[in-house]
């Protein structure tokens, strides 16, 4: 177990049978009472000790949902908001933290993967969001193809998936993004008028996930390498699960919060000269994510499976993209629904063009698999 908040640095290990212990932290009992449970319900006699032991191991990584998290937790949102920029959280693990360096791998992506320049200026692009040493080649087609359209826009809304953000909600900072190029401005007035339509407190609610949350860094520092270190306003905003929508009977072409946003952004993108950016990835499939292992087969159908969906996003129809990810539960488990389709619902009418597209290897036997497109919006 870890915090995905990164709040705590520690990871906590424990033993698979001890795992129903977890199951019963929901707040209701003390030691004795878990100590009692887990000997009626799972047949685990267990002494007083090793669960203290457990549960102290648990309070320390700041896994228990208490005051001692509730005050890290504050501390932490204090002082990303106070903090001049938002530092790249994946520079120097994830990818180079020097400028020199990082621009190095970026140019030879672009020469081992060249792509044409688009003939007609987009509008907007989806981007993956994996790590770059699996998604480089997406990313150094897309961001390419794309490259005069993003370096003459003066303001970048970029959606992004937020993994750990709550059902339907949308997340804004009012915190710069810096990449190792420098600084990308959040354009403060658009902010104001998102939070101004959503509710503050609904607004910022989940601000914190801005400080560690991968997907618009990952796109962002793309942008500014495309853009030659040349600064543009940027509107971030995490998008958190769809799957009330996706499971329940909910339509988000209905939700109000989607349809503020997505009104207020058009009359932003309307007064400037804006570009919209989509950081999501597709499908995540296999016993890397919780699914049974993907052989040849699989593979193929994950691919028309995806190859559905890409046409629906290039057609710009957002409810047929929402029906098929409906239509199957979401098996395939696509962290980018979210942005995607707000993307379309903002920029419609549109089309597409698919650009590039991969299937990753998610773990070392080869059975797990992330898939991933590029595609330009007009």
């Amino acid at each position: 177990l870890r915090d995905p908040l990164r709040l705590s640095p520690k990871t906590v290990v424990i033993p698979q049978q001890l795992a129903p212990v977890l199951a019963l932290c929901d707040g209701t009992r003390d030691t004795q009472a878990l100590r009692a449970s887990l000997a009626v319900r799972y047949g685990l006699p267990l002494s007083t000790g090793v669960i203290e032991q457990l549960l102290r191991a648990l309070d320390e990584a700041l896994l228990l949902e208490n005051e001692r998290f509730y005050t890290a937790k504050e501390q932490a949102l204090r002082t990303f908001r106070e903090a001049p920029f938002r530092p790249p959280a994946l520079a120097g693990s994830s990818y180079p933290a020097e400028a020199s360096a990082l621009q190095k791998m970026f140019a030879e992506l672009c020469a081992q993967h060249p792509e044409t320049p688009e003939a007609e200026m987009s509008r907007g692009l989806l981007s993956p969001h994996i790590d770059y040493a699996r998604g480089g080649p997406v990313y150094a087609r897309i961001w390419q193809r794309a490259g005069e359209a993003v370096r003459q826009a003066e303001l970048i809304v970029l959606l992004g998936t937020d993994h750990y953000g709550s059902p339907g909600q949308l997340t804004l900072t009012r915190q710069h993004y810096a990449t190792p190029w420098g600084v990308l401005p959040t354009d403060q007035e658009a902010v104001n008028a998102l939070a101004a339509q959503l509710g503050e407190e609904t607004a910022f609610a989940e601000e914190i996930h801005h400080r560690s949350e991968h997907s618009i860094e990952l796109a962002a520092t793309w942008l500014h390498y495309i853009r030659q270190g040349e600064p543009c306003q940027l509107v971030p905003i995490l998008c958190g699960s769809f799957q009330p929508f996706i499971q329940g009977e909910a339509d988000p072409a209905e939700n109000p919060a989607i349809a503020a946003t997505v009104n207020t952004l058009k009359e932003v993108l309307a007064a400037r000269h804006g570009y919209v950016v989509i950081a999501g990835d597709l499908a995540h499939v296999g016993p890397a994510f919780g699914g049974p292992p993907v052989d040849l087969i699989a593979r193929s159908r994950l691919q028309a499976s995806d190859e559905e969906l890409i046409e629906r996003i290039c057609a710009g129809d957002a409810a047929g993209f929402m029906a098929k990810i409906k239509e199957t539960g979401d098996r395939n488990q696509v962290c980018g629904v979210p942005p995607i389709y707000i993307a379309l619902r903002l920029l419609a009418p549109t089309r597409g063009e698919k650009v590039a597209y991969e299937r990753c290897p998610a773990d070392p036997q080869g059975t797990s698999w992330v898939s991933i497109c590029g595609l330009t919006l007009y």
